[in-house]
C-alpha cells in the first residue's frame, strides 16, 4: 500500500480525529457519541475497516435469512464505525494533497 499513482505515497497517512459516529442524546444532530482517535496509520485503519465490513456482511446475511432485527442493528452500527474510519482517512488524504 505504499504507492498509488493518483495519490502518491499513502504510507504516511494517519487518522486526524474528525470523523464521528453514533447518534447523540438528541438524535441525528451535531453531538455524536464516538469520534475516531487521531494518529492511527492508514494500513491499520483499512485492516480494521475490512474486519468490520466482513462482520457486517455476515450479520446482514443472517438478518435477511432469519428476519433478525438484532443482527440488522448490529450491522448498522458496525458499518457506522467503518464509515467513520474511512471518512477520517479521506480527510487526511485531502489535507495531504
Amino acid at each position: 500500500m505504499d504507492k498509488n499513482p493518483r495519490f502518491g505515497s499513502v504510507s504516511n497517512l494517519k487518522t486526524v480525529g474528525v470523523a464521528t459516529f453514533g447518534e447523540g442524546e438528541r438524535g441525528g444532530g451535531v453531538q455524536r457519541l464516538f469520534r475516531v482517535e487521531p494518529g492511527h496509520s492508514a494500513e491499520f485503519v483499512l485492516e480494521q475497516v475490512s474486519t468490520l465490513m466482513a462482520c457486517a456482511q455476515t450479520l446482514t446475511l443472517q438478518a435477511g435469512l432469519e428476519e433478525d432485527a438484532t443482527s440488522a442493528w448490529a450491522a448498522h452500527y458496525l458499518l457506522g464505525m467503518a464509515k467513520a474510519l474511512v471518512d477520517d482517512l479521506a480527510h487526511s488524504l485531502l489535507a495531504a494533497t
